[in-house]
């Protein structure tokens, strides 16, 4: 969540800064190029005091007229910048340098134009830092007796002012991006402030789902809305954890009360066989469905406790671990003419070894008991990242897609299978008995046939401590 809110802030805020950021250049460009027309204003309106004394043409230069053009000379000297005075014609009275020209069209003809109409010219357009070949052109008319007799026309270069404008540019561009860093260092802490109640609840939450009800949200930190949403989970928890002891108590103590009065059952129903002719088939049938019966209740009972039982995890070595289960099941699958083949590879994992070792023989127990005389059932134990697997795979019917979607769940077998000794709980036995200490299995089809069943076990050291917001 964090990565998908961060940049959203970020570029929200970006667009903010953005968005004040280029009025404000714009800004700064025209107050800069303000601040020269004003200064070139007040030169044109300088040199056309100077003009209004100049008497009219004449073939040689007067004295004020020749006073006027030592001024455009030296200000054009000093300041680079090119002055003329002309006449409404645009015949020069003086100029600066002696060679220049009023151009045909352009800016500085517009501007002589106007200053014509008996008006300073409008401010020229805006200037901007890549335009390299940008002039700024101003012009003053020069009045006498109520009438435009000449005009005033400067056209200054805008190295300086693209200068002074890029200048500024690069102050706000600077103050930006250190507005952009205090904003994205803000967004963080905002988002951590925010998400890390999310993430706690997250995790609390993947830890009652793989069972380890015990795990809970401290209701500090965050808005107060995900602390109250913390408490209100908190309450949630501790309901589910009640409701579920409650159940595992109930079938636990069902178990363990019913064990006595079939255990009774059983020894009667033996009692009685002595008495009826050898070989009997309703008695047999009764005394077979009564193993089975005490079968489920052991199996409730071992159901309910791994359920409940907290896990010992430590680091173990699962190449070891399985060997030995190997080694207690091969009698057995020797007498049953299937092979078991397979070892140990020195592989480590966090595990219960007791836990992990109940929920392999179950798993051993099933690929026995479906894997047809003179196949084979093959155990291997291999590492890939921060997991350890085991992988059981048998050569029996398999199942099908419909039916491996359902393997597990508690008392289902297949209808394939109903004739085959069990009561549909040893699986569910290992997930209850591997989910208690953070591990998996999961179901899969083995070619040609058969299933196959893998393990998972984390290689990484676990975190028994509640989460804390």
């Amino acid at each position: 969540m964090r990565s998908r809110l961060l940049p959203l802030l970020i570029v929200l805020m970006a667009g903010v800064l953005l968005a004040l950021g280029f009025p404000l250049a714009a800004s700064l460009a025209a107050a800069r190029q303000q601040t020269v027309v004003v200064d070139r204003i007040d030169d044109t309106a300088r040199f056309a005091a100077l003009a209004q004394f100049v008497t009219e043409r004449s073939p040689g230069l007067d004295e004020r007229q020749s006073t006027l053009q030592s001024e455009l000379l030296r200000y054009r000297q000093v300041y680079g910048i090119e002055a003329a005075v002309l006449y409404r014609d645009g015949t020069s009275m003086a100029r600066a340098p002696l060679d220049w020209e009023l151009p045909r069209d352009g800016e500085t003809r517009r501007a002589f134009r106007e200053a014509l109409l008996g008006r300073r010219s409008h401010d020229p357009p805006q200037v901007w830092p890549w335009q390299g070949g940008a002039r700024l052109a101003v012009a003053s008319p020069v009045v006498r007796d109520g009438d435009v007799v000449a005009v005033v026309v400067t056209d200054s270069p805008t190295g300086q002012l693209r200068s002074r404008i890029l200048q500024g540019w690069l102050l706000i561009a600077a103050g930006e991006s250190a507005a952009m860093l205090l904003a994205v260092a803000a967004a963080i802490r905002l988002t951590g402030w925010v998400l890390r109640p999310v993430r706690v609840l997250d995790a609390a939450t993947h830890d009652i789902a793989t069972g380890r009800l015990n795990s809970r949200v401290a209701p500090a930190g965050g808005p107060p809305e995900l602390r109250r949403l913390a408490r209100s989970f908190n309450e949630m928890a501790d309901n589910v954890e009640e409701v579920l002891e409650q159940q595992r108590a109930f079938v636990a103590d069902a178990s363990h009360q019913l064990r006595n009065p079939l255990a009774a059952l059983l020894l009667r129903i033996e009692l009685l066989a002595l008495e009826l002719p050898e070989g009997n088939e309703e008695i047999a049938s009764v005394r077979t469905e009564g193993k089975r019966l005490a079968r489920v209740l052991d199996d409730l009972l071992d159901l309910a406790l791994a359920e409940h039982a907290a896990a010992d995890l430590r680091l173990t070595d699962i190449g070891a671990l399985t060997g030995e289960r190997l080694a207690a099941w091969r009698p057995l699958a020797d007498e049953k003419g299937v092979r078991l083949t397979g070892g140990g590879r020195a592989v480590t994992a966090w595990a219960d070894p007791v836990a992990l070792s109940s929920a392999l023989d179950a798993v051993i127990d099933n690929a026995l008991k479906f894997t047809p005389e003179g196949q084979e059932v093959h155990v291997a134990t291999s590492a890939e990242g921060d997991t350890t697997m085991i992988t059981i795979t048998d050569q029996g019917p398999g199942l099908s897609e419909e039916e491996l979607a359902r393997i597990g769940d508690r008392f289902w077998r297949s209808n394939r299978h109903q004739n085959v000794k069990g009561s549909g709980l040893g699986l569910s036995i290992s997930r209850a008995l591997l989910a208690a200490g953070g591990a998996g299995i999961g179901y899969g089809h083995h070619e040609p046939h058969g299933l196959r069943v893998t393990v998972t076990l984390p290689r990484t050291a676990p975190q028994h401590e509640n989460r804390t917001a």
